[in-house]
């Protein structure tokens, strides 16, 4: 049994280095389009980003950057005010409460700057892993896991590189597979592919790039178990 749980784990690895290899030709400069200025902008662009695309965020944080310049800005920002002016990119209200207390509590613990630690991070109220694995890579320089956001999580099942539907796991489950290099870079491949090639709704894809990889893909799968 021990064996062919080790010659799977091979297996998955082989495909996952594959894909991302594939993945790097297809887009080799391939990062977040999120628009931001410096750490806290970056954190508050990603937590607007939950539940909404990048393009809506995009054009809220505009606005929002241009009347909220520093953090004491959000510190002191009226909570309805600042909701309405996130409200296009959805579920506001709660959004709006995460931002402006996690603006609070940076300034008054982290000496107003962005913590560049995972325990850190996670204390900020609103912010799960893969929130904080982007602010990580790309406000801080440090990989420490994987961003596993809806992408990530629709290609790993698609590609059987997990059995999982919890994001925590199946970061675990691609943290095995794949050299720490690619982690953060891997979620942004993965989205771009999303985004150009390989959408969510339903669609013929035996053809595409990575499903000859791996042609299972291109079946509809069982209900992974959580």
């Amino acid at each position: 049994r021990h064996l062919r749980m080790s010659e799977s784990v091979r297996m998955r690895r082989v495909r996952a280095l594959l894909i991302s290899e594939k993945l790097k030709k297809l887009f080799p400069k391939a990062s977040t389009v999120l628009r931001y200025s410096g750490p806290w902008e970056l954190l508050v662009a990603v937590m607007l980003s939950a539940q909404c695309t990048d393009k809506k965020v995009n054009e809220v944080t505009e606005k929002l950057f241009a009347k909220y310049r520093n953090l004491s800005d959000y510190v002191e920002a009226d909570p309805r005010e600042f909701e309405q002016d996130i409200r296009p990119t959805g579920f506001y209200r709660s959004k709006a409460k995460h931002i402006l207390r996690a603006a609070r509590m940076i300034q008054e613990r982290f000496g107003g700057k962005v913590p560049c630690a995972m325990e850190e991070l996670l204390e900020l109220p609103g912010v799960a892993r893969k929130t904080a694995n982007i602010v990580l890579g790309l406000a801080c320089g440090k990989v420490e896991g994987i961003p596993v956001d809806t992408h990530v999580r629709r290609f790993a099942l698609r590609f059987a590189l997990t059995k999982h539907t919890d994001p925590v796991k199946i970061e675990k489950d691609l943290m095995e597979l794949l050299p720490r290099e690619e982690w953060l870079s891997i979620t942004f491949r993965l989205i771009e592919y999303g985004r150009s090639i390989c959408p969510a709704r339903p669609h013929e894809c035996s053809e595409h790039p990575l499903t000859h990889l791996y042609p299972k893909a291109a079946e509809i799968w069982p209900k992974a178990k959580g």
